[in-house]
């Protein structure tokens, strides 16, 4: 609409290269900055379902068109990133999802999908078997 306005109130410029690059713009900005949101934002979790019985989790993410997206996942199949990502929190698989911990109601669902209710064990023999191969 903006540059239909101008061109009716005689706000725009004489150059027709000026215009070109003013509504060339308007035009890059106007698609760019959607896209460039979907893609910061794609892994966002908008709901999280836990199925007790399978021990499975199934996230629901949207698409580039607002489409619900279901992506189901296993506890064991969650990797914590090494070096934490502005926008993700564990890589489901292979996909990265971002969730809110203060957004569940019970600390210890997401202490279970994030891995941190097992037990550390450290077996010190085979640690000393893999530097003794090296």
């Amino acid at each position: 609409m903006v540059p239909y306005v101008m061109l009716k109130t005689g706000i725009g410029f004489e150059s027709l290269f000026i215009q070109a690059a003013f509504y060339g713009l308007i035009g890059f900005f106007t698609f760019v900055t959607p896209v460039t949101l979907h893609v910061l934002t794609k892994g966002y979790v908008i709901r999280l379902y836990y199925k007790d019985e399978m021990d499975t989790y199934t996230a629901i993410t949207y698409n580039a068109i607002l489409a619900e997206k279901a992506t189901v996942f296993h506890q064991k199949d969650v990797k914590i990133p090494d070096i934490t990502k502005m926008f993700t929190t564990f890589y489901a698989r292979t996909k990265s999802m971002l969730v809110n911990p203060t957004l569940f109601p019970n600390i210890q669902d997401y202490n279970h999908l994030m891995g941190y209710d097992k037990s550390l064990y450290f077996n010190f023999e085979e640690e000393k078997e893999a530097d003794e191969r090296k």
